[in-house]
């Protein structure tokens, strides 16, 4: 396309110098405005350059069904640099690759293979591909197979692989709940034995979501093994991702990298002398990729590769077990390989971040096949605090100061789960085992010695005895051995993880942290109780005695009911020997852990230990409410705040900087999904519940959608999907989201929303039919609110004793007030019952940098309701008005007004109502002569009539109707009363102004479509000669409208394209087309788009037609896409 584009500009460059050269300067008006022609041309090739967007290939598909199968074939010329290849002939047709296996390739340019997959009778075909190099690197590190160079092999090579795509690449390769249920039925369709899952994100509560429920299901009924990642969050405790770390079916693996692997795969300078977290399989992988990414390995880290290093291993023991006759279950494979995972350190402590070890496929066999005869069975465990029936927990964990200052017990529920299909009186009823229970330390942990457990179960108390242990984090554990045989090592294990945090002292109070050395991977852990009254924390570190660049990661985690961890963290880097500063929210009486820990590939080439010193001291405001909500009244909010740890200065900054606008929905539409894959395991059929919604924007504008029931939660959500997508009325897909919703820039228009959610039970849907959906849009920075705070009550309206600042005293309460946005500060046309939403904090930063203030990190939210707009007294002034009529006039006027609008309503959609309106406007013409604004909408009711039938007659009516228009008005009179300055303060002078303008309008709207049809009946008579006298009144029309307004704005400037371009100034019509749509704050509006590549092709310019043609199909798709 450059080197096209780069022919053409030559080429319009020369004709333009051999203009200039041919024509002496200065040039009259009609050379004057050829050579304008010609410089328009060049300026649109180069803007046409620099405005260059390639949205990808347009790819045509040809689906049909030979007999036996629905066949595919694409075709891909347009990707090829030769024109002779990727003709649609010499495609190789492709079928569903679960049949074949085959595959095609795009373009010998782009190396990129695909498959094809047809659903619902050929009515949808899915062309799949990778959008990233991420699961073709799992799939290589798990059954990679080069049985010519087994250095390449993956751990079980040549293992069948199903490959099932849930990440989405309109939303860079997230997986939705779509994609994850979709991949579960595949699994359990085609019998797999294990399912390895590389993706995760964190959630709100183990063991809880619909795609969890499916996964039970999965693995209890169809013994299915499931391995998924960890997640990559740490150093800190309670960062694994779900679903991998928070669910009891699925094995999580962490990633491992060992000094071997530090050295080599990782070009680590010198290996470190001990590995580094975390738990059970080699953390990183040379493995294959794409052929896409042009080369054919990669090394990739994390635990997206150290789960399906694990999963290949589990596939070995699998196979092994196959092979042997031993009986394969989700449950025994996964004892065998956590009671013989080689542990990683001694310290109890650290199997909170190692899990119970590396995994040890052939000790693992061993003991699979020493448990050959045992029963299948899985221990499930439920633990519950004695005194309290909810939560049901995983564990035991005590993290508090108070909780490790008493003696707790806690009530275990030990229930053996047998797979679905067990028989009741051959497994469930002899099934009875004598378990000796354990404790890791006793003196902390007290049990029963034996319990006897059969199929119901049994229950028994731990008791808890934290108040002697030192600070810091212990781990313990209570497990269960089976008496008749102790080899099969623990039956099932209760964690017991007790954090006794460091209590600290002072005003304000503070921790130091002095000398701490750090090698590479090293990690420092404290626990500190975060004292009541604290907000916010402030931190200076200061590094010393090292030579090379040190690299830190700084983590810090707070764990509150029912909300995902609060969590800091930052990376930073100390060139040389430094101080750097931090601050960060907090949140009082809570427990806070921070890990400090050097990179592992940071500083490994030195011998030097990186010295650290630590400071971290709490500060905090201590307001009576959280969430400052503002009721829409002229009333402030009275806040009252307190320091309950140290004197800090009180100085408020509020600011409203978004407006979220509620609506429910026009439509809603329930569909049972047709095909196998969206039929669950269990049999039912999945339903689909499709909500629209519709919103419109004044102006262009930054919008996000949001969902609070649903946003932000995958896999601890009990619905399926949440997916949406945003188009404008030429279905135009602007934006498509889920679980995570951007913003999306928006030009001004009228927009739908659909809101995709899938569940199988429709009594479940029927429940959010009017799910509330709010449009956050951003303020612009002119916009935004900055509120203003009082000392007394009747600030906001006196509008004195405002309240900048304070100081603090411990423990005294300070009361002020927020006062109201005034009404002229809130966002134009914004409904009432909008929500008006930003942020207020209260403190400032008090160890830095003393010449900029730095308002404290701590920052609450505050909301402002829109109240209902003023009442409008502009009709009661027009009504005074009015009432120097009479009332005969002002009826005779109410019945004249009310006949036009009847006139607008009627249809012309047969003859005999075509010939009812004819009469009609005969009647109203003669009983209202010349009266302009019937004539105008006339005019209006002829351009709606359907046109299918005689285009050149009615365009002709369209000229009659708009000479009447012209001729009613006295142009000499308008002119000269437009030209008038009314007198801002007299009613009437205005209102006669309003009337000019609206003629003003009416008159240009009728010169505009009567030179509209002018041109038109020129292009649909394109042999015949036109007559001179035609043109002539094309010409003095245009001159005619010039005078009253801007032919080249968007509104008229159709008309000044049609003029140059049956002038022969093609290049100068496609510069003001061009003017046109680039102002047009609206959506592209197709009319336009076509008359510019008529242009274009008149030029010449095939490369920018055809880039354009391509363009239309993003613009103006026939239809919006399936979700």
């Amino acid at each position: 396309w450059d080197e096209e584009n780069q022919e053409a500009i030559s080429g319009a460059l020369k004709q333009l110098n051999e203009f200039e050269k041919k024509h002496s300067k200065p040039y009259d008006a009609k050379l004057k405005k050829s050579q304008e022609d010609l410089q328009n041309r060049l300026d649109c090739l180069r803007k046409q350059a620099d405005g260059f967007d390639d949205r990808g290939p347009v790819i045509d598909v040809v689906v049909w069904h030979d007999g036996d199968v629905w066949r595919v074939a694409v075709d891909t010329q347009g990707l090829e640099d030769k024109k002779d290849s990727g003709k649609l002939a010499d495609f190789v047709p492709l079928t569903n690759y679960r049949i074949e296996r085959k595959f095609g390739i795009f373009s010998k340019l782009d190396a990129c293979s695909f498959v094809a997959n047809v659903y619902d009778d050929g009515n949808l075909v899915s062309i799949v591909t990778d959008c990233s190099p991420h699961a073709t690197h799992v799939a290589g590190i798990a059954a990679a197979f080069h049985p010519e160079e087994p250095v390449l092999n993956g751990v079980a090579p040549g293992a069948q692989l199903i490959s099932c795509r849930i990440g989405d690449t309109r939303l860079g390769s997230m997986e939705t709940g779509t994609g994850l249920v979709r991949a579960l039925i595949a699994a359990v369709e085609h019998k797999c034995d294990l399912i390895n899952m590389s993706y995760g994100e964190p959630a709100l509560l183990p063991d809880y979501g619909r795609f969890i429920d499916i996964v039970n299901e999965v693995v209890d009924k169809h013994r299915i093994i499931f391995i998924s990642s960890a997640g990559n969050n740490g150093p800190a405790l309670n960062t694994v991702g779900a679903p991998g770390g928070t669910s009891s079916s699925i094995i999580g693996i962490g990633a491992y990298v060992s000094p071997a692997m530090a050295a080599g795969a990782h070009c680590v300078v010198q290996p470190p002398s001990e590995g580094m977290e975390y738990t059970c399989a080699p953390g990183g992988a040379v493995a294959p990729v794409p052929t896409w990414t042009l080369q054919s390995r990669m090394l990739m880290n994390g635990t997206s590769m150290s789960s399906p290093s694990a999963c290949g291993g589990v596939a070995l023991l699998v196979s092994a077990m196959k092979a042997e006759g031993i009986p394969v279950s989700p449950y025994t494979v996964r004892k065998a390989i956590e009671n013989t995972a080689s542990s990683i350190s001694d310290a109890p402590e650290e199997k909170l971040t190692t899990g119970h070890g590396l995994l040890q496929v052939d000790r693992a066999y061993e003991y699979a096949r020493q448990a050959k005869k045992l029963p299948l069975v899985s221990y499930r465990i439920s633990i519950s605090q004695v005194g309290k029936s909810i939560p049901k927990l995983r564990g035991i964990y005590l993290r508090g100061s108070n909780s490790c200052q008493q003696t707790s017990e806690w009530t275990v529920q030990l229930n053996p789960k047998f797979h679905d299909d067990a028989s009741n009186l051959e497994q469930l009823v002899p099934f009875e085992e004598c378990l000796q229970l354990h404790s890791t330390d006793s003196s902390v942990i007290n049990i029963p010695e034996y319990i006897l457990l059969t199929n119901n179960g049994r229950s028994f108390n731990i008791v808890v005895n934290p108040v002697n242990i030192s600070s810091g984090l212990h781990y313990y554990e209570v497990y269960g051995m089976d008496c008749r045989a102790p080899w099969r090592g623990p039956i099932f294990r209760v964690p017991i993880t007790i954090i006794k945090p460091i209590a600290l002292s002072g005003e304000p109070p503070v921790l130091s942290l002095s000398k701490l050395y750090f090698k590479s991977g090293h990690i420092e852990r404290r626990f500190i109780n975060v004292p009541i009254g604290a907000s916010w924390a402030e931190v200076t570190m200061r590094t010393s005695a090292f030579d090379t660049p040190r690299r830190f990661f700084l983590d810090t985690v707070q764990m509150c009911p029912l909300k995902r961890p609060i969590k800091w963290e930052s990376v930073v880097t100390f060139s040389s020997p430094s101080i750097k500063n931090f601050s960060f929210p907090v949140e009082g009486g809570l427990t806070l852990e921070l890990s400090i820990a050097q990179f592992w590939s940071s500083g490994n080439a030195s011998h030097e230990p990186t010295c650290v010193d630590f400071e971290i001291v709490f500060h905090g405001i201590f307001i009576d409410q959280k969430v400052i909500a503002l009721d829409g009244s002229e009333s402030p909010m009275r806040i009252v705040a307190r320091s309950l740890l140290a004197s800090e200065r009180l100085v408020p900054v509020a600011t409203l900087n978004k407006i979220k606008i509620p609506y429910r929905p026009v439509d809603s539409n329930f569909c049972p999904l047709p095909t196998s894959r969206d039929r669950l395991p269990s049999g039912k059929q999945i339903i689909a519940l499709t909500l629209t919604y519709k919103f419109k924007l004044e102006d262009g504008a930054e919008v996000k959608p949001h969902l609070p029931l649903l946003n932000n939660r995958i896999y601890d959500n009990k619905f399926e999907s949440q997916f949406y997508r945003i188009s404008d009325s030429n279905k135009c897909v602007y934006s498509s989201g889920d679980v995570y919703p951007s913003y999306v820039k928006l030009p001004k228009g009228e927009y739908t929303l659909q809101l995709y959610i899938r569940h199988e039970n429709v009594q479940i849907l029927e429940k959010l039919k009017q799910l509330v959906l709010f449009i956050e849009r951003k303020l612009e920075k002119k916009d935004c609110i900055q509120l203003s705070f009082y000392s007394e009550p009747d600030g906001p309206i006196i509008g004195n004793a405002a309240f900048k600042s304070s100081v603090l005293v411990p423990g005294e309460p300070e009361a002020f007030y927020v006062g109201p946005p005034s009404r002229e500060k809130l966002p134009k046309g914004a409904p009432p019952g909008s929500v008006l939403v930003g942020s207020i904090t209260y403190g400032i930063v008090s160890s830095f940098n003393k010449k900029d203030e730095q308002h404290a990190p701590a920052s609450y939210s505050i909301l402002c309701i829109i109240p209902p707009s003023k009442v409008d007294d502009t009709k009661e002034k027009g009504v005074s008005v009015e009432t120097k009529k009479s009332i005969s006039e002002r009826l005779n006027d109410e019945v004249r007004d009310t006949k036009i609008k009847f006139l607008s309503g009627l249809k012309q959609d047969n003859e005999d109502n075509k010939s009812a309106w004819t009469e009609l406007v005969a009647s109203l013409k003669s009983e209202y002569p010349k009266y302009t604004p019937l004539l105008a909408k006339i005019l209006e009711c002829v351009l709606q009539e359907s046109t299918s039938d005689d285009k050149i007659s009615h365009h002709k009516e369209v000229i009659v109707a708009a000479d009447e228009v012209v001729d009613s008005i006295d142009k000499e009179q308008l002119a000269k009363l437009l030209s008038l300055k009314p007198d801002p303060e007299d009613e009437e002078s205005q209102k006669t102004k309003r009337k000019m303008e609206e003629t003003r309008d009416q008159l240009a709207d009728a010169l505009y479509q009567k030179g509209l049809a002018l041109a038109e009946i020129e292009s649909l008579k394109p042999d015949e000669s036109t007559e001179a006298s035609a043109k002539d009144v094309f010409e003095e029309n245009y001159k005619e409208l010039i005078k009253w307004v801007d032919a080249k704005s968007t509104k008229y400037g159709t008309l000044t394209v049609l003029r140059e371009r049956r002038c022969g100034r093609c290049g100068t019509a496609l510069k003001v087309l061009n003017d046109m749509i680039q102002e047009d704050s609206e959506q592209p509006k197709k009319k336009l788009y076509d008359l510019k590549i008529q242009l274009i092709e008149e030029i010449g310019w095939a490369h920018v037609s055809a880039y354009e043609k391509q363009w239309m199909h993003v613009r103006f798709p026939p239809s919006l896409p399936p979700f």
